[in-house]
């Protein structure tokens, strides 16, 4: 049940045997969520956490005026809320934006783990740090770059994270976020987001067909995005 994990976590340093049965004693149900379904509500007070198995899921925040704005991305082999077992209680709501399957964590188990588990402790933190590195350079993108390298980058680490635990072919990968799903991770009207992925197509950076992205000329796109996928630490090394 729990493979995506292990690979996202084999990426970075190596687990023995013993210590993959304790993650899977660990993460023993799973559910699945609905399209659009909050799988944790702002000012929730979790006491599980969730380990995202299959689709995707975003972090999300709602403005005072009622906007949404999608916070992260979210794909397979991820934590999505590790966080709420210190925090407690919930700044911001995570939302289901394709069909879903959850791994849950009860925060006792995760306790336990803690204070008899090092190795594994330092991984899944270092799962979080990861996650605060993307949310810098989502801030970078936003303040300092073109919403076209923005959108370039994004896809850049996308494909990066999904080719971790296997779920992209060659140089595509399924994406089945709607451009209006992608506005509010991007902060811009509808109309704005289809004219930047105009843009990446028009430039032959990459095809977008319905809910599969390919990209036409990896080097080309990394360069137009100024991705260094450094931040992802995707080096196996010990931790």
């Amino acid at each position: 049940m729990i493979d995506a994990l292990l690979l996202n976590l084999e990426q970075r340093d190596t687990l023995d045997e013993r210590e993959k049965t304790k993650l899977r004693s660990l993460l023993t149900r799973d559910r699945r969520i609905a399209a659009q379904e909050d799988i944790v509500k702002e000012g929730d007070q979790p006491t599980t956490s969730c380990l995202l198995l299959e689709g995707f899921a975003a972090r999300y925040t709602i403005t005072g005026d009622g906007q949404r704005q999608l916070t992260s991305l979210h794909v397979p082999g991820e934590f999505i809320d590790l966080h709420a077992f210190m925090v407690k209680t919930m700044d911001h709501g995570i939302v289901a934006l394709s069909p879903c399957r959850i791994a849950i964590a009860e925060h006792s188990a995760l306790k336990e783990l803690t204070e008899t588990e090092p190795h594994l402790t330092r991984l899944l933190w270092l799962d979080s740090l990861v996650q605060s590195a993307i949310s810098r350079q989502w801030l970078v993108a936003m303040g300092r770059r073109t919403r076209a390298a923005h959108l370039a980058h994004i896809i850049c680490e996308l494909y990066l994270r999904l080719q971790v635990v296997k779920r992209v072919d060659a140089n595509s990968f399924h994406f089945p976020l709607s451009q209006m799903q992608m506005a509010d991770v991007m902060g811009l009207s509808l109309v704005h987001m289809n004219r930047v992925i105009q843009e990446l197509r028009g430039e032959e950076f990459l095809t977008w067909a319905k809910d599969r992205i390919t990209i036409i000329d990896w080097n080309r796109l990394q360069r137009f995005a100024g991705f260094d996928p450094t931040y992802l630490s995707l080096q196996r090394q010990p931790r």
